[in-house]
């Protein structure tokens, strides 16, 4: 007599296999979003970095610097006692500072700061003016001030992972791809004195679009108690 033959057909081959490509799927799913994820908290201990080397740089010049030369010169580009040009955005001063270049994404930071807060020859006071508003978006999806109106001396961005509007490594600027991300485009715009910080979302319509930037500004009232308390505001 003879013996069958013991085997998987075809069919119940390709059923393993989707079984076992959906098992790994489900296991690289939640080890992107981990991934992702860590990157979100290096920029963000980044940018905390930053705001802290600002809020020193303030301590010891009594003013703070200008943005930098260019996406791929990190020092400040100053003229005198002003920033070149009427220069008050661009990348982070990254070299000045003492600071990493690039976020996570590996793009550059952008930075805005108020004029008179970067005038190394009439150095601010607490009642020097500040001309930046950050806002953000309420639960009905509004656009409304999470500062007061312009109140804030500087703001740092990441342009998240899209990089709409940021400047890689070799100075190279990222198409911005989209024309619904009202809010990020808003943070690449030219006039650097309106930026929005608020909830991510990926879709496109979401109020205020699809958004991945994270946002962060020098507080007026901690960079005053900061120098008051080390006596280098001038009243």
């Amino acid at each position: 007599m003879t013996r069958a033959q013991q085997g998987f057909s075809l069919v119940e081959m390709a059923v393993v296999l989707v079984i076992v490509g959906l098992m790994i799927g489900g296991l690289l799913t939640p080890l992107a979003v981990q991934m992702e994820q860590r990157k979100i908290s290096d920029t963000q201990k980044t940018m905390d970095e930053a705001r802290e080397a600002l809020m020193g740089f303030a301590l010891r010049n009594g003013y703070l610097p200008c943005p930098a030369v260019s996406p791929v010169n990190g020092l400040e580009d100053r003229n005198g006692a002003t920033c070149r040009d009427g220069k008050r955005q661009g990348v982070l001063p990254w070299a000045t500072l003492g600071l990493p270049k690039l976020d996570s994404w590996g793009r550059a930071f952008h930075y805005s700061v108020s004029p008179a807060y970067s005038n190394s020859q009439t150095m601010f006071t607490l009642q020097t003016a500040r001309d930046i508003t950050i806002g953000t978006r309420d639960a009905r999806g509004n656009l409304v001030a999470a500062t007061g109106i312009n109140d804030i001396p500087a703001v740092i961005v990441s342009h998240g992972k899209n990089g709409a509007g940021g400047f890689g490594d070799t100075g190279v600027r990222s198409l911005d791809t989209s024309s619904t991300n009202v809010d990020e485009r808003t943070n690449a715009g030219s006039a650097g004195i309106a930026f929005v910080a608020r909830t991510p979302s990926d879709s496109p319509t979401a109020p205020g679009g699809e958004y991945d930037d994270l946002v962060i500004w020098l507080s007026p009232n901690v960079l005053f108690n900061r120098m008051v308390a080390a006596g280098t505001l001038p009243r």
